[in-house]
């Protein structure tokens, strides 16, 4: 038993099972509601639900056993919150690729991820762009996330006058306001996979008012959907045809997975006590990163959008979870979670408003730490910000974002301040404005 334990980083001097385990737990029960989001999301860019809930699971659980095994760490992964909706609502939506070619990127970008993280550039990466800008984009995806969990529940729609406004106060809307209000209240009081809770108890009330639909031969238990419909079904066609515009999507989708899972790691590690004093540095933060390239890499081939590092993780870091056990346990109850895909698929999309509305709220928590004093920070985060939701895209918002930024320091003189690595991204987001008009 020793021996299994202490490939997982863990230290009967040091550590203890009880305390790891309920800490895997506590992380679990944190973010389970990512296997009622999930199928909901990707759902409506035509994938199957029932195999995209078996392809989350899957992934969820390999990514987090090779953070547990591999990387010895507390931290759990799963398809990305954002990540997702990028992939379902911009992607095929609105840029209007299929799911298939979606997947594609999805898997290039994991595969490049694993060759960053073996040559231990994916830390340089991050040091090359705006630390301003990095919590911008945060903060974006968190309005967009949050506005995207207000039009499934009905509560915003379109409005041909003022673009959007207010929807019908109906038995939609009402359980979605009402999920909200209730997980605010649940997370206030500091409960234990609030989120979760809330998702359930809205599915609940759902069901009298006819917003959540029980199938007639309904069952709790049920053996795993089959991933046929959407396993290894990618489409390289964009890549190979050389389209720049394809080229952006995997770069946004490298961006977007890169700044998520190094803000997640340095600041669960942080709050955790984990990094090194002296120098600075988090120990086995290149494994973590791997964990996180693997599962995104393996999400793909299932099925399902770019996995990554939950920051829900550290709730059960705050539980005093501290080792590789942690993860594992969080990997088992994945493991169990997919034997339960009838009551996750029975979820409407109103009882995961509050998820994608709360989520968002937690998201934006980094817009305090951006600098609005100096104006040509202020001016491009805000653009980041502000384009994400605006324009149904998470893509533009980056691109806009860090165009603004370049042209606003090299016209007030104050180029010096650019990385070489932001004026090489500057010139590939021009020329992806200007190809179409060529």
């Amino acid at each position: 038993m020793k021996t299994l334990l202490s490939f997982l980083g863990f230290d009967p001097a040091k550590h203890s099972v009880r305390v790891e385990m309920m800490a895997g737990l506590t992380t679990f029960l944190t973010m389970s509601y990512i296997l009622a989001v999930n199928p909901i999301i990707l759902g409506d860019a035509g994938m199957e639900k029932g195999a995209v809930f078996s392809a989350t699971v899957i992934a969820a659980m390999v990514a987090t056993m090779v953070m547990a095994i591999y990387a010895k760490m507390p931290f759990a992964l799963a398809s990305g919150m954002g990540l997702n909706a990028f992939f379902a609502y911009t992607l095929v939506l609105v840029m209007g690729y299929t799911w298939q070619e979606a997947l594609a990127a999805v898997l290039i970008e994991g595969v490049f991820f694993i060759v960053l993280t073996i040559f231990k550039v994916r830390e340089a990466i991050v040091a090359s762009i705006p630390l301003n800008l990095r919590y911008s984009i945060s903060v974006g995806i968190g309005l967009f996330i949050a506005f995207i969990g207000l039009k499934n529940g009905g509560i915003v729609v379109a409005n041909e006058a003022t673009v959007t406004g207010l929807g019908t106060w109906n038995a939609t809307s009402l359980v979605a306001v009402s999920g909200i209000l209730l997980g605010a209240i649940l997370l206030t009081m500091k409960i234990k996979g609030a989120l979760f809770y809330t998702i359930m108890i809205m599915t609940i009330v759902g069901i009298p008012l006819g917003v959540t639909q029980i199938p007639e031969h309904f069952t709790i238990l049920s053996l795993p959907s089959s991933l046929e419909p959407i396993a290894f079904k990618m489409d390289f066609s964009r890549f190979l045809a050389l389209d720049l515009d394809y080229y952006i999507v995997v770069a946004t989708l490298l961006f977007m997975d890169l700044f998520d899972t190094i803000g997640t790691l340095i600041g669960a590690s942080t709050g955790a006590g984990m990094v090194d004093k002296k120098t600075g540095k988090i120990p086995g933060l290149n494994k973590a990163l791997m964990a996180d390239a693997i599962g995104t890499t393996v999400g793909a081939l299932c099925g399902t959008s770019t996995v990554t590092t939950y920051v829900e993780s550290t709730t059960g870091i705050a539980e005093g979870g501290r080792t590789g056990l942690t993860a594992l346990t969080v990997a088992f109850l994945f493991f169990l979670a997919l034997f339960f895909s009838p009551v996750f698929l029975m979820i409407p999309s109103a009882a995961t408003t509050s998820a994608l509305f709360l989520v968002g709220v937690m998201m934006l928590r980094q817009i305090v730490h951006i600098d609005f004093i100096d104006f040509s920070e202020a001016m491009p985060c805000f653009m980041t910000i502000l384009m994400m939701p605006f324009t149904a895209s998470i893509s533009e918002g980056i691109v806009l974002g860090m165009l603004s930024y370049v042209i606003v320091k090299v016209c007030a003189g104050r180029y010096r301040e650019i990385t070489a690595t932001m004026y090489i991204l500057a010139v590939f987001f021009v020329l992806k404005y200007i190809a179409p008009l060529l």
